[in-house]
């Protein structure tokens, strides 16, 4: 890399004009301060309950509220559920206030610095790669199980020594209480189980961490809210097995008090979710963890019926807002998608380009979920954005790598309609179509790529699709004068075959950025890691043709009702629907279960979670029906200018070897039969980048995330004064 700058980050003039007003940014660090202080208090409630005195406290706390109109029920949702919903009004109003800030007060670091979520601690292990961050909330919760158990049975053995019983019976009753104690613990995980698993949460967008990295989470706590299920049933199966009425009890579906038999129908259904979305199983039948998992409804509805209204409220927060995502999804998924471009490459890539709306809100660093409805209703497959926001306004694009039964499907489907459409038509001749409909885009709440004077993107086989994007994106901003950091870019590639090299000349880098090499140092390493030599002759190397294009309109822009996309109005749905099944609740209780005196625990279970419901469906069907409505109309007013993206006026490049030789050929470095030597790469950079922020992003095999981190980790552990400091920033999902 050449290591004499050349030219100055483009923040400059324009910093001072776009600063936030003292009172913008007053209001949102007190929001900031606001959301960290209850979450702070949230768990430290949650660490007081098993104790002594936070059993006292409890008591105190439900006596006190007991005049609510929804009593117990009120006293322990406010307590515990409360909190989470407060926090998510208080990150809708962050999220407004900020508006699309962009990189409008963000400068490069004067004093580069180790971050907490940037700097992997754990590389290898069960958890895979794992920040600093990350690690003190592994721990967190670590501590919380250990400290509660220990409570837990000290208060278990108290309270069987006070009884006068034979041994038998002290031991039944010791399972017994370890088992609601153990009950109790699994609720407290569900309250966060939930929340990593809505794709447009306020929350995950406050703290900008975007669902495919969050999904994680949700594996981590799915794995112990099972483990202490699983041992809250067992323990109680062994008690009533020592007491000899095991089937009775099993089999009960009491009215006052735990109904057992929805707890067991629960319970199997979280055990098939669990042991079908374990790695082993999940790579060898995909389909089936999708199809298990989507007992999710019975494992909630089961839960519900089991403990009844008060019990069930204490985890219900963080459900609700999973439920208004998954309304919103459903609303947005039942949009048929135009279809601008389909083209296959010889690598066996597919790259399709749909249409968007102007106003729709992403990324580069933003991914889709795409379903294609003549090969199946049920899947949705995730792919992130190969193109640019700033590519053009109506449109996305993505590639895709056929690896498997469904992408290689949807390809030959693609190449079908491509033959077809170059035959004479026949009235009776049935055509093939593509239906295609969107969940998303998701991602990122901010554009971390622009946010380093100094990137290094390494990527592995198709995982250079989100860097196309996020080149185009900074050669857009240099070329357009807009806020931009980056200017030494380094692009790390391992390719199995250089059959794959056509995926980078699906950009043209002089046609958005003329002259770019003068603003930029760019530099991309290619590693051919299964062939020794080059296949053809020098010149021909990259001799490779589409091998069908086609336009496909069957459709319209996808939808712009995305959790990600307006803030207003994903805002006043998540508000309205919060508020509306408040009033709900005080409704039914008003009315209906105090006057009749309801008394039946799994019934007001039911009717909690049909509140649940309908104040989504109607309060939140409201605000997204006036949404689409709005959508509708400002997609009405958009103009229809000479730069608008129509069917069949995508540029496509079919003549790949001139277009790759022309863009990268000066700036290509190509080593075959070899793997990246990141000890080497990294070593490089150090003493030419000097003391700096590195950001590193992978998109990437876990073995290639692994081998990078590693070489990070230690790189900023011994690393001398002079050198740089890397950030890591994974962009591979796994969903």
């Amino acid at each position: 890399m050449d290591e004499n700058p050349v030219q100055e980050p483009l923040l400059l003039s324009k910093i001072s004009v776009n600063k936030k007003s003292l009172f913008v940014s007053s209001v949102k660090w007190i929001l900031t301060v606001l959301v960290w202080a209850i979450f702070a208090a949230w768990i430290g409630v949650i660490f007081l309950f098993p104790t002594q005195f936070g059993n006292e406290l409890l008591v105190k706390y439900i006596h006190a509220t007991s005049g609510n109109p929804l009593g117990i029920t009120g006293s322990l949702f406010l307590v515990l559920s409360g909190p989470i919903l407060v926090i998510a009004f208080l990150s809708i109003f962050h999220l407004i206030i900020s508006g699309d800030e962009e990189l409008k007060q963000k400068k490069s670091s004067k004093h580069p610095g180790v971050r907490l979520w940037t700097f992997p601690v754990l590389v290898d292990g069960p958890f895979g790669v794992v920040s600093a961050a990350e690690f003190i909330g592994i721990l967190l919760f670590a501590v919380y199980v250990i400290w509660a158990l220990y409570a837990y049975i000290i208060q278990s053995l108290n309270r069987v020594s006070e009884e006068d019983l034979t041994p038998m019976e002290e031991g039944i009753m010791f399972l017994k209480l370890m088992g609601g104690h153990l009950g109790s613990m699994g609720l407290y995980c569900m309250a966060f189980l939930f929340l990593p698993v809505a794709r447009g949460s306020v929350l995950l967008r406050f703290i900008n961490i975007p669902f495919e990295h969050a999904t994680r989470y949700h594996v981590w706590l799915g794995h112990l809210t099972m483990v202490l299920f699983t041992l809250h049933g067992l323990l109680y199966i062994v008690g009533w097995a020592m007491q000899g009425n095991l089937l009775e009890k099993l089999l009960s579906w009491q009215a006052i008090g735990v109904a057992i038999l929805p707890g067991v129908i629960s319970l199997f259904a979280g055990l098939l979710m669990w042991v079908t979305s374990l790695p082993p199983v999940r790579k060898w039948n995909f389909e089936l963890f999708f199809y298990t998992h989507q007992l999710y409804v019975v494992f909630v509805l089961g839960l519900a019926l089991h403990v009844g209204d008060f019990i069930f409220s204490m985890a219900a927060g963080g459900i609700f807002l999973f439920v208004l995502d998954r309304f919103l999804r459903f609303c947005q998924s039942r949009r048929t998608v135009d279809i601008i471009l389909a083209k296959t490459l010889p690598c066996g890539t597919v790259e399709l380009v749909l249409s968007k709306p102007g106003n729709l809100r992403y990324n580069a660093l933003s991914f889709v979920f795409l379903q294609i409805r003549e090969l199946s209703w049920l899947q949705w497959h995730p792919f992130s954005v190969s193109s640019s926001p700033l590519d053009g306004k109506y449109h996305l694009s993505i590639l895709i790598k056929v690896l498997g039964e469904w992408t290689g499907r949807l390809r030959g489907s693609i190449m079908d309609i491509s033959e077809l459409a170059e035959q004479p038509a026949s009235p009776s001749q049935h055509r093939p179509k593509i239906t295609a409909s969107v969940e998303g885009p998701y991602g990122h709440e901010g554009p971390y790529h622009l946010m380093y004077e100094n990137l290094i993107l390494v990527a592995g086989g198709i995982g250079i699709s989100p860097f196309l994007a996020i080149l185009s994106d900074i050669l857009h901003r240099v070329h357009e004068e807009r806020p931009c950091l980056p200017r030494n870019i380094l692009i790390v590639w391992a390719v199995k075959r250089s059959n794959e090299f056509p995926l980078l000349s699906t950009m043209d880098l002089e046609s958005v950025c003329p002259y770019f090499y003068d603003k930029l140092n760019l530099e991309i390493s290619i590693y051919v890691t299964r062939e020794s030599n080059p296949p053809l002759e020098e010149g021909d190397i990259h001799n490779v043709t589409v091998t069908s294009v086609c336009p496909m309109s069957k459709g319209c822009g996808m939808s712009g009702l995305v959790g990600t996309g307006d803030s207003i109005w994903s805002g006043l749905y998540v508000i309205s629907s919060t508020v509306g099944f408040v009033i709900l609740l005080v409704i039914l209780y008003r009315f209906y279960i105090n006057p009749y005196s309801i008394s039946t625990w799994w019934y007001k279970g039911l009717l909690f979670c049909g509140c649940m419901l309908a104040s989504v469906v109607i309060f939140g069907g409201l605000v997204v029906g006036l949404w689409h409505l709005w959508e509708k109309k400002i997609s009405a007013r958009e103009e229809y200018d000479e730069n608008r993206l129509k069917p069949g006026t995508v540029q496509h490049h079919e003549d790949t070897a001139n277009l790759f030789q022309k863009n990268h050929t000066s700036i290509t470095t190509i080593q075959y039969g070899s793997r990246p030597d990141f000890k080497e790469i990294f070593g490089s950079i150090s003493e030419h980048w000097g003391y700096a922020d590195v950001g590193v992003i992978i998109c990437g095999p876990p073995t290639l995330e692994c081998s990078v981190a590693r070489e990070i980790r230690s790189r900023n552990l011994k690393r001398e004064s002079h050198h740089p400091i890397f950030h890591f920033h994974s962009h591979s999902f796994d969903l």
